[in-house]
């Protein structure tokens, strides 16, 4: 039983790779669903201090500026990467999200590599390749949260 979050870049598979482990049978939260932003990027403290506190066994995704200070409560932090070619090119084809249609945000995600990559990958415990098949990647991320 663990708690984890998959952390990482617009683009890199976030959505994706939870999709693909709810669809295997665990439990998880997608921050990029409405009410876990605040206006400001950082997530809404109190939302997810009780989602933590009820779920041992839980996937979570996202990425907000106040991730940090949740990371003692999770038993792994997964840095999900992909050069940026590979964010820019996802962006612009994928559907259900629209951030990254437009120039002004495909220039934010470059930076965002420059600016926020660093620290993210500092403070996560473990790295995953997102140009592997999903399929992949979900069984690494079943292998961190343990047992059903």
């Amino acid at each position: 039983m663990a708690r984890v979050l998959v952390t990482g870049m617009s683009g890199a598979g976030k959505s994706t790779l939870l999709a693909s482990v709810a669809a295997r049978g665990h439990l998880t939260v997608d921050t990029d669903d409405e009410g876990w932003h605040r206006p400001d990027g950082r997530w809404v403290e109190s939302r997810m201090d009780e989602l933590l506190a009820r779920h041992p066994t839980i996937a979570v995704s996202g990425t907000a500026d106040n991730q940090g200070l949740f990371y003692d409560r999770f038993e792994h932090v997964v840095y999900l990467y992909a050069p940026v070619d590979v964010l820019l090119a996802r962006v612009a084809t994928r559907i259900a999200n629209p951030y990254g249609n437009s120039p002004e945000d495909r220039a934010e995600i470059v930076r965002n590599v420059a600016d926020v990559e660093p620290r993210i990958r500092a403070g996560a415990t473990v790295e995953l390749d997102a140009r592997r098949p999903s399929s992949e990647l979900a069984v690494e991320l079943e292998r961190l949260l343990g047992p059903r």
